[in-house]
């Protein structure tokens, strides 16, 4: 069965496809929320769920409807489209997911695609800290002259593992550095077939499990800006779904 039906995808053409990953501190599900929320982006598509472990929920600001694992968001006049994963992918399942977003991405004429995905910050090396975002470029797509060509001016660092690696894969620019608690980063990336031209990339954060709206709102501010939109007109706003996602604020009356 396809992620999405035939009518729709001749809308999705020329766009530029943002996908979270499962992964550490959820932070890519959490800049999507965000995303979704200040750009004002509608749901335009619920996706097959049959890859993740099932789930629903209410829809956002009390709109008709259920929310489910897997859904596409956008809207009209902004050449970027949004998927929001909700839940994680089946372990048996894992490697079908990926090869049906792919072969969505070719079939609906998506231009671009970025990832994102949370990296453990416990294995973060001393030369990893001077910055928690990185960057992978796969080998098989230049991102010159492309919607996502603004990652190759940015100050952003290229992402190695801070786990230590094979001798053979050290020098091998073609493998995907190993990715602690990247959930199916590092799986998605060294399957891109070697015919793929669309150019993708993806954005790393280092994090922790925690209140991580922080990470969220800096991981956002630099997906705005890739993706060519001036980050000061956007109108930062937290989803209602997040409150009391962690914790709820303290009644400072109480301490005087």
């Amino acid at each position: 069965m396809p992620l999405l039906n035939v009518t729709l995808r001749s809308n999705l053409s020329g766009k530029t496809l943002i996908t979270p990953i499962v992964s550490t501190a959820n932070v890519a599900q959490l800049s999507v929320d965000l995303l979704i929320s200040s750009l004002g982006l509608v749901r335009i598509a619920a996706l097959d769920s049959k890859y993740f472990i099932p789930l629903v929920g209410c829809r956002e600001n009390g709109e008709p409807g259920i929310t489910t694992p897997f859904e596409l968001y956008g809207k009209e006049g902004l050449d970027v489209v949004v998927l929001q994963q909700r839940s994680p992918t089946l372990k048996a399942r894992k490697q079908e997911f990926i090869n049906d977003l792919f072969d969505f991405v070719r079939e609906s004429g998506i231009a671009s695609v970025l990832i994102l995905t949370g990296v453990d910050l416990t294995n973060r090396l001393d030369e990893q800290m001077l910055t928690p975002t990185y960057q992978l470029q796969p080998i098989v797509s230049s991102l010159s002259s492309t919607p996502l060509h603004r990652l190759n001016d940015f100050p952003i660092p290229k992402y190695t593992s801070p786990v230590l690696q094979k001798p053979s894969a050290i020098n091998d620019e073609t493998q995907i550095p190993f990715i602690p608690g990247g959930g199916i980063t590092r799986r998605m990336l060294s399957s891109l077939p070697k015919t793929w031209s669309i150019p993708l990339a993806a954005l790393l954060r280092f994090a922790l499990d925690g209140d991580n709206r922080a990470d969220a709102y800096s991981l956002a501010s630099i997906v705005v800006q890739v993706i060519g939109i001036d980050l000061g007109s956007v109108e930062w706003k937290q989803p209602e779904s997040w409150s009391g996602l962690f914790g709820t604020p303290h009644d400072q009356s109480l301490y005087g």
